[in-house]
């Protein structure tokens, strides 16, 4: 009677399998953690243009948005390394350096004895939201393949702008009875540890994913583009890239009109700090919802026709809202606007991802993410620039106008569409 023989331990690892379905535990702990990302720059969005008029006494508009234009330059410069780093080290370890960067955040926003420590708190605010929802969006392109970007991208930037949204208005809400400092302090600093904890005990690497549809692509993923060659594709090189480049730069240069300047007009208007966060709201919280409908669509039409309807949208709304006189024309065309940011948002990820190869994609949405992030700079001057020489009215319709006219130059150069999408 011989020995039993030991069972044979398997020596290769499970085959990845990409899908919603298949990873969708992973995906929706990536969906709470943006939610986290978001309420980290939500809570400023109603309280700080307003904290530096009355508690810092700036009047200038350009001071007012150098917040905006702190946090958009960081965060640019984030996006870039965030993208290479992710192709070379992982995802998960750059999301965790995230959050640990955004730690200090509410705390040097809540003891700031100048303006100076609030523009600081924006840097490396930018360095965490660069970071962070930079690896969230590449995770979710990871975990779910080709066919299901769009409706992968809307659930993310569902989950970030809800929690935007809704930051800044339980932020406006709280700070009418209680210090608007303590509100950033205690409500920034539950969102960056609870967002580090979970990121670091549960969320897992999904470099895998990338590499598997490289193989599948033949796409060798060891033969790394130059960085120089991935920026130059994603800038100017490529049609369809440097189309989603500049569209993506003009649609964060209007949200930072309405982050740094629409909450001064409302005030100015007679509303109070309540009904100043609920517009925010509104246009957040439409922006976040309707992506989830609005990634899909592009699934299934493409993403050409939802972003230039999408910046009509946004331009309209701006007009309706300059032209406004009560609260509840406000409260619509914010919604309008929010719709129409829904539109366009998810659309120029899945956009980027769709015309870039596995193995730089990465890198390719960073080179995006970059652009679209110097419109926070870029809109915090010219926003600033003509409020202060002119005033937020103009400053309203020309962004108006410089949205209606990136539209334009999308339907005119970006040419395929959905080329590398396989049938759903």
């Amino acid at each position: 009677m011989g020995l039993p023989t030991r069972p044979k331990i398997p020596t290769t690892k499970p085959s990845i399998q990409p899908g919603l379905a298949a990873n969708w535990r992973q995906f929706a702990l990536l969906v709470v953690v943006n939610g986290f990302v978001g309420v980290m720059v939500g809570q400023e969005r109603a309280l700080l243009p307003l904290m530096a008029r009355d508690e810092f006494g700036l009047a200038a508009a350009t001071a007012v948005t150098s917040f905006i234009l702190a946090f958009g330059l960081s965060k640019a410069v984030c996006n870039l390394i965030a993208g290479r780093l992710a192709d070379r080290l992982g995802r998960r370890s750059i999301l965790i350096a995230g959050w640990l960067l955004g730690l200090p955040v509410p705390v040097l926003l809540a003891i700031a004895p100048s303006w100076s420590w609030v523009v600081l708190a924006n840097v490396l605010l930018g360095f965490n939201q660069g970071f962070c929802w930079s690896m969230t969006v590449t995770m979710k392109i990871d975990l779910v393949g080709a066919s299901r970007r769009g409706l992968a991208l809307g659930l993310n930037e569902f989950a970030g702008y809800l929690a935007v949204g809704g930051a800044g208005w339980l932020a406006a809400w709280l700070a009418e009875s209680i210090d608007a400092r303590a509100v950033l302090l205690w409500l920034g600093l539950g969102a960056a540890l609870a967002g580090l904890f979970v990121s670091w005990a549960f969320v897992r690497e999904t470099r895998a994913y990338a590499r598997a549809e490289a193989t599948e692509a033949n796409d060798r993923f060891t033969e790394r583009r130059s960085f120089r060659w991935v920026f130059a594709r994603s800038s100017w090189a490529d049609r369809n890239l440097a189309a989603c480049s500049q569209a993506g730069l003009v649609n964060n240069l209007n949200d930072a009109l309405a982050w740094g300047l629409l909450p001064l007009w409302f005030s100015m208007k007679g509303l109070t700090l309540a009904e100043v966060g609920q517009l925010a709201f509104a246009y957040l919280a439409v922006w976040a919802i309707a992506q989830i409908g609005t990634g899909a669509l592009t699934d299934l039409v493409g993403r050409k026709s939802p972003i230039v309807v999408g910046f009509l949208a946004q331009a309209v709304a701006l007009v309706g809202i300059e032209q406004g006189t009560e609260f509840s024309i406000w409260l619509g065309w914010s919604a309008m606007y929010g719709l129409g940011t829904a539109l366009v948002y998810p659309a120029l990820l899945a956009a980027v991802a769709d015309a870039s190869e596995p193995s730089w994609r990465a890198t390719a949405l960073g080179v995006y993410r970059f652009w679209r992030d110097v419109g926070f700079a870029v809109g915090a001057l010219v926003a600033g620039l003509l409020a202060d020489h002119f005033s937020i009215e103009w400053a309203i319709l020309a962004v108006a106008g410089i949205t209606l006219g990136s539209g334009l130059v999308f339907q005119t150069t970006y040419r395929a569409d959905r080329a590398s999408l396989k049938p759903i």
